[in-house]
């Protein structure tokens, strides 16, 4: 069995990993951390694990964990786990870390976005980006996994197989995003309250929004870009809060080069897609809607070429607390240590 420790056990992505550590055949929980509930019962935080765990939250000693797991989670705010990194930690255990301290390479970026002075440069190159389906053969042999954010999971896989074959100009693309209240955290803030959010949508993080950096650099790969000097795509990242628990939709668009059919982008899909247990591909002309994906790992991505204005629209659809945070976490640790990539993931879409 393969011991698992999450620290930040009790926010909604830690809950998550919770959830779906619980159901994994080859996994279980030796560490439920959490700094805020430290000596409560985790059932007493999650009362849907009542009589299913009857653990007390640990808290957030990565060193004293690293002896006794064999994988960590780090489901914490950016800049925790960039401070407690070292290769004591590392050297005796695997990190996966859900927050943005290592998704980026370049440090001036992160500083400029994120608002903070990183704390361990040093790691930054050896982390592997955990997407799975564009990344597993470097995450197969990695110690320090950078777990994608939801917003970019799907804004990268809708547009990467566009972006990989050249089908569009890569000035023109704009990802117009929306996404469920628990993209934001667990934590109360006034924004975030029933009567704030209730029927209503609006935009945020409109030209500064912290995923924009991580999409831009990720298809500047894609794209064959040298991002690290200084080469990059850039994008019109725009997302939207709406009333609802889960959720990410994104709407991408972008100009085709000329001469591109929608047959063409259709096998582009099919090329990078095609055998890939998470991703369904809708096909031309079809749509996804969150609902279709709430409470799996399964991405869905639908497309549409617009003859009349020459343009490709593209949408993605995933769950922000599954395939975008923990699912897609236990996929990277189910790669890191040899299991089929839906060992414990195997989970059908929740209608209604």
């Amino acid at each position: 069995m393969i011991k698992a420790g999450i620290i930040g056990s009790t926010g909604y992505a830690g809950a998550e990993l919770v959830r779906l550590l619980l159901q994994h055949p080859e996994a279980e929980i030796v560490w439920y951390g959490s700094r805020s509930y430290t000596g409560q019962k985790y059932a007493d935080i999650y009362r849907n694990m009542f009589q299913i765990v009857d653990a007390d939250c640990l808290g957030d000693d990565l060193d004293e964990l690293a002896k006794q797991a064999d994988v960590i989670f780090t489901a914490t705010p950016q800049g925790f786990c960039a401070s407690v990194i070292g290769d004591g930690v590392l050297e005796n255990t695997k990190v996966i870390d859900l927050s943005a301290d290592f998704r980026l390479k370049r440090v001036d970026v992160y500083e400029q976005w994120y608002h903070l002075t990183h704390k361990a440069p040093s790691y930054i190159k050896e982390a592997v980006y955990g997407l799975c389906e564009i990344n597993r053969d470097k995450i197969a042999g990695a110690r320090l996994i950078a777990n994608p954010g939801c917003y970019t999971t799907t804004s990268i896989l809708t547009l990467y197989p566009l972006v990989k074959e050249g089908l569009i100009d890569l000035k023109s693309i704009i990802v117009d995003a929306k996404s469920g209240t628990s993209g934001a955290g667990r934590g109360a803030k006034v924004p975030n309250l029933f009567c704030e959010v209730n029927e209503s949508i609006k935009p945020y993080g409109v030209t500064t929004h912290r995923h924009t950096p991580e999409i831009e650099e990720q298809l500047s790969y894609a794209a064959g870009l040298d991002y690290m000097g200084g080469e990059s795509i850039l994008i019109n990242f725009t997302p939207h809060l709406v009333p609802m628990n889960r959720g990410i939709l994104a709407t991408c668009y972008a100009s085709l080069k000329e001469g591109v059919s929608e047959e063409m982008i259709g096998r582009a899909y099919q090329k990078y897609y095609g055998n890939e247990t998470f991703i369904r591909l809708l096909g031309a002309g079809q749509f996804p809607e969150t609902r279709w994906v709430e409470g799996s790992n399964f991405v869905d991505i639908g497309y549409k070429a617009d003859p009349r204005t020459g343009r490709v629209i593209a949408v993605g659809a995933l769950d922000n607390l599954v395939k975008g945070a923990a699912g897609q976490a236990v996929q990277n640790m189910n790669i890191l240590f040899g299991l089929p990539e839906d060992t414990g993931l195997k989970l059908v879409p929740v209608f209604p």
